[in-house]
């Protein structure tokens, strides 16, 4: 009997997935724990392993196509089964999304043309740089296995073509000129609904406090080029360990409870071009500065090249986020869902303060601190923010 491979569902709170790549096409023989095809949700991208052994007949639906869970997105026929019939059977009785009467009839899956075979063979961060580039993917030449396009391919390509086509950033002021609409779908609709999602249903407040991070600043002077880590990693190693003292910040409200988390883990907000991404440090109460900084920068890496898995982006317990690289200094953050808390770290800016009674030459840093009032009130919340900064400070390396 032939084997319906349904969209899955990754975490609770998912409802519907992207189908973003298909590896696997309709005629060929599919061996059960293969991965199948790629969804994107929850802002990371997963392989789908097939269910069975036997050939695969057909997908339902296009890549890019929004699938919600639990329905069949392809068919997997057993040995002996006729394909054709199959075929035929499941075409006509396919779900589509945004299907309305009068609509043309979508595109097979299997018809796929040029620009979607070449689509398939470009990898992530090739995208990524094309479209900070503004390259036109469809007349770049892949050198990779298999013709793959590659970043030295795309890099190549622009700087071939720099007197040619108007900057990317020059073809997004015509689209708003021209009121071109963005779906709301993928990563910035999972955005939106979290984020409402938490401001409905907490109680948000945010303290704001400058603090002197001087001593911290002269300890990355003072290791030079031999400093493994940013500022970044030293405020996640700082939380870490101020959680510890503070465990009502490293909580979450359940069924009328306030349920203290048993484990440290520090979600890092990572900006991408089509949004935000938070991939967590897992009992980042327990590592080293080093440890952290080496987390850090793989984690980094990976959500850059989108290759995150889902499990690296869920179990956060406390997130950190830092404008201070674009020049902000203060921040209303909002909290993650089921968080009671998230610091926004400013720039650290050098200006004269006063120190021991006289005027000096300070390295200060403004922190705001979003939290959850029916959880942690004002005095503690602000104890925490103390602890922060002198962890930060003069804490154990």
């Amino acid at each position: 009997m032939a084997v319906e491979v349904v969209m899955p569902k990754f975490g609770l709170t998912m409802n519907d997935g992207i189908l973003k790549r298909f590896l696997k096409q309709p005629g060929e023989t599919v061996t059960e724990g293969e991965p199948l095809f790629e969804v994107e949700t929850e802002k990371v991208l997963n392989e789908v392993p097939a269910p069975a052994s036997g050939v695969l007949v057909a997908f339902l639906f296009n890549e890019e196509d929004t699938v919600d869970c639990g329905v069949t997105v392809a068919i997997i026929a057993q040995p002996g089964e006729d394909v054709e019939a199959l075929k035929a059977r499941y075409r006509s009785a396919a779900p589509r999304p945004d299907a309305h009467p009068g609509a043309p009839p979508p595109t097979p899956a299997g018809a796929k043309d040029a620009s979607a075979a070449a689509r398939r063979a470009i990898t992530p961060i090739a995208r990524k740089r094309a479209a900070e580039l503004g390259v036109d993917l469809s007349k770049v030449a892949g050198t990779g296995p298999g013709g793959r396009v590659t970043r030295e391919d795309v890099e190549h390509a622009a700087a071939a073509a720099q007197a040619a086509p108007a900057p990317r950033a020059a073809a997004v002021v015509q689209a708003a000129e021209a009121g071109a609409v963005i779906p709301l779908k993928g990563m910035r609709k999972t955005i939106a609904e979290r984020m409402m999602q938490s401001l409905h249903g907490s109680a948000q407040l945010t303290l704001s406090t400058e603090a002197d991070v001087t001593a911290a600043a002269d300890l990355r002077a003072h290791l030079g080029r031999e400093a493994e880590f940013t500022y970044t990693d030293l405020m996640i190693h700082a939380v870490a360990r101020a959680l510890r003292r503070h465990p009502r910040l490293n909580s979450a409200l359940e069924d009328g409870a306030i349920k203290l988390r048993g484990e440290v883990n520090i979600g890092m907000a990572v900006a991408l071009e089509e949004g935000l991404i938070v991939p967590v440090i897992r009992n980042a109460d327990r590592k080293t500065l080093r440890e952290i900084a080496a987390e850090t920068r793989e984690l980094g890496k990976r959500a850059r090249e989108g290759k995150l898995r889902l499990e690296d982006v869920e179990g956060g317990t406390f997130t950190i986020t830092n404008l201070g690289t674009y020049g902000v200094d203060a921040f209303t953050p909002i909290i993650n869902h089921g968080e009671a808390a998230i610091l926004g770290l400013g720039r650290i800016i050098e200006r004269p303060a006063i120190y021991r009674g006289e005027i000096a030459r300070r390295f200060m840093m403004t922190l705001s601190l979003t939290f959850d009032h029916r959880i942690v009130d004002g005095a503690p919340a602000a104890a925490f923010l103390q602890t922060v900064i002198e962890t930060f400070n003069y804490g154990e390396r």
